[in-house]
């Protein structure tokens, strides 16, 4: 005879007298002790957690000032080594109302990295889609798949998943940059990968050139190599010039002074980093942009479901989230929750407020769940 075992139950289930369940009875107890004993949740108890009128996110809005990450990365990188075992010196943005849990969103990793002065953060390998935003700094390089990557402030470096990836930093100062991944994502899923890889990169990786060859290759504006025709999930192009997106805002913002339709609304220029193999986004789990927001200027109100990470690049101004509203300076990072109003405003005594952000787009309109709302006009 076969021995079906048996597992301690977790399911707990009251009769209540409330809208839309039914009316508590002697029956309807035994029926939910039956629904225990063989672990089952009958809908109507739990539609409306399950099913809600509009999405309600578990995340939090919240705000991490730049000073005090560099503060409290600095330290650690007099304490803690880099090396295997720990990997990386990157400090994750734990979301407040998600547990402890290193997640800025329930799908997204933000975290500042640091590399002193002569380390290496060795080789490994994931299949966690990741990037690198360099928001001041100078003198470390990327080494993806022996492609040497130099970094520089206002650099954007996407990485697609399983790519071999290491640092080293040959300056005399420490630097720090921040990290985007899906790694919430991928653990949810039950997707991940990992390996480790040589423990030490070669002299000729500890040189980097002016362009790495993948620049050398995919860095050419609207021409694309013959070579090279087929679409590829994560972009080749693995280093995006901040002297070119810098420009492409420019132009938008000098285009709407001579009277073209060039920006998002009025004041607000905005551009995507893109997969020049294909147009799509530069990594198949994440989206990417650069927002400049004029002085005195602001972005419309919206929401929009999946959540964002923003890391104010240049100037100062307010941030709305939610209920929440923010003066915001260089370096400092905060999340917008899914369907959650954004809306930011640059300061008038500032050129511009320029704002990096990455969100979890791509996963939503893969599966066609992707919704905007402009709220309200500025």
């Amino acid at each position: 005879m076969a021995v079906i075992d048996t597992v301690p139950s977790p399911v707990r289930l009251s009769a209540v007298a409330a809208p839309g369940q039914p009316e508590p009875t002697p029956a309807l107890e035994k029926l939910y002790r039956g629904f225990e004993q063989e672990l089952l949740v009958p809908l109507w108890t739990e539609i409306g957690g399950l099913m809600p009128l509009a999405p309600q996110s578990k995340a939090s809005p919240h705000l991490w000032r730049w000073d005090r990450l560099l503060e409290l990365a600095d330290e650690a990188g007099r304490i803690v080594p880099v090396g295997r075992g720990g990997e990386r010196r990157a400090i994750a943005l734990a979301n407040p109302s998600l547990g402890g849990r290193p997640y800025a969103t329930p799908t997204l990793w933000a975290a500042i990295q640091y590399l002193m002065p002569g380390e290496d953060a060795p080789e490994h390998r994931h299949t966690q889609h990741a990037f690198r935003f360099v928001v001041e700094g100078e003198g470390v390089w990327t080494v993806v798949n022996g492609d040497e990557i130099r970094m520089s402030r206002g650099d954007f470096l996407p990485q697609g998943g399983w790519n071999w990836h290491a640092h080293h930093n040959a300056a005399s100062k420490p630097m720090a940059w921040i990290d985007g991944l899906d790694i919430p994502f991928a653990y949810y899923t039950e997707s991940q990968f990992f390996e480790f890889g040589r423990d030490e990169l070669t002299a000729a990786e500890r040189v980097a050139p002016q362009f790495s060859r993948s620049e050398r290759l995919w860095g050419h504006p609207g021409l694309r190599p013959l070579s090279q025709l087929e679409s590829t999930p994560a972009s080749p192009l693995l280093a995006y010039r901040w002297v070119d997106t810098d420009r492409a805002l420019s132009e938008q913002l000098a285009l709407e002074d001579e009277g073209h339709a060039a920006t998002v609304s009025p004041g607000h220029a905005a551009v995507r980093y893109t997969n020049p193999t294909n147009g799509r986004d530069v990594l198949p789990t994440i989206r990417t942009e650069m927002h400049r927001v004029r002085a005195g200027a602001s972005t419309l109100a919206r929401r929009e479901v999946g959540s964002s990470v923003f890391q104010v690049f240049d100037g100062e101004g307010c941030v709305t989230v939610g209920e929440r509203s923010w003066q915001v300076r260089r370096g400092d990072m905060f999340v917008v929750p899914s369907w959650v109003t954004f809306q930011a405003k640059a300061d008038a005594g500032q050129a511009s407020l320029d704002l990096f952000r990455f969100s979890d787009t791509p996963i939503f309109e893969a599966l066609n769940q992707q919704r905007v709302e402009v709220v309200q006009a500025s």
